[in-house]
């Protein structure tokens, strides 16, 4: 998978956003640009507009660290800009068929991490992939996403939740800005792994099924997910304010644990509580109902 369409779209991304004025440079001339120039980024950076020119057609293989952080500072970009062009750039380097045979490797969630997971009753929790698949969850955390899990067609996958089911707009309250910031998460980690033929694939399937993502991934923003403030409206027990922190386990897989939690005496710990009681019961009763049925050869 060649990377050079990704780079260059980046970087032209990155200089139409900047005008001369904000980059201290004299506005001159009839520009048929939003932004800066190649010459003027050339400039801010250092280097020959031959050598920004290249760059800018997507061929980062062989640029060196000074040169990613003297566009990175041309450019204004942020620390996550900053750490998506570097991974841009280490995508461009030799031996893709070494790294596309690590990336096929398909990581598992351990049984200690599935433990530590369980064993937080009375927090919403689950373990998400580089893809937003959420690989494993408590009761607690498919109770709050029960709408998510109840739709075969999302395969328990936040952004297919987000893009493919109406009901995910009323879910989330702030539905744009976590529109936005999964597809700037799909787009990190497609410059991390371009090798990683489900990913592609799951852009792919969104791209097309959906215009909206179409239209955001064109922007090519990117985001990391941190802690935050969640707004969400569930269908049972209605408005929620949660802090949700996204944890990366301390190895090579790229899972990360995501906890809710709501600070104590607010409205939001009280519909954990109640969704809590909702989703012990619902599950006790479906215990009660697999353990009724009779097992393969009774009568």
């Amino acid at each position: 998978m060649d990377n050079r369409d990704a780079v260059s779209a980046f970087l032209r991304s990155r200089r139409d956003r900047i005008t001369p004025e904000q980059a201290g440079l004299p506005a001159y001339g009839q520009r048929r640009v939003p932004g800066l120039r190649r010459g003027e980024v050339a400039t801010l950076a250092g280097v020959s507009v031959e050598y920004y020119t290249r760059v800018e057609r997507g061929n980062l293989q062989g640029v060196s660290d000074s040169v990613l952080d003297a566009l990175a500072r041309a450019l204004r970009l942020d620390d996550t800009e900053r750490m998506y062009l570097y991974d841009l750039a280490r995508a461009a380097g030799p031996a893709p068929q070494a790294r596309a045979r690590q990336r096929a490797v398909r990581p598992t969630v351990r049984p200690s991490v599935a433990r530590i997971v369980e064993g937080m009753p009375g927090l919403p929790a689950y373990v998400m992939n580089n893809r937003l698949d959420a690989l494993a969850a408590n009761r607690l955390g498919r109770a709050l996403y029960s709408e998510m899990y109840a739709d075969p067609t999302c395969g328990a996958n936040v952004a297919r939740f987000a893009f493919f089911n109406p009901a995910a707009r009323r879910f989330y309250a702030d539905w744009e800005r976590m529109a936005r910031f999964a597809v700037g998460a799909l787009r990190i980690e497609a410059g991390k792994n371009p090798y990683d033929r489900e990913l592609s694939n799951l852009i792919g399937e969104l791209s097309t099924r959906s215009e909206v993502f179409r239209v955001m991934w064109g922007s090519h923003d990117v985001h990391v997910f941190r802690e935050s403030m969640k707004r969400l409206n569930h269908p049972l027990v209605g408005d929620l304010e949660l802090d949700q922190e996204t944890m990366s386990l301390p190895d090579e897989s790229g899972l990360s644990v995501v906890v809710y939690s709501a600070p104590p005496g607010t409205a939001a710990e009280d519909g954990l509580k109640l969704l809590a009681s909702w989703s012990a019961t619902t599950g006790q009763e479906q215990d009660a109902e697999s353990t009724s049925k009779p097992s393969a050869g009774q009568p």
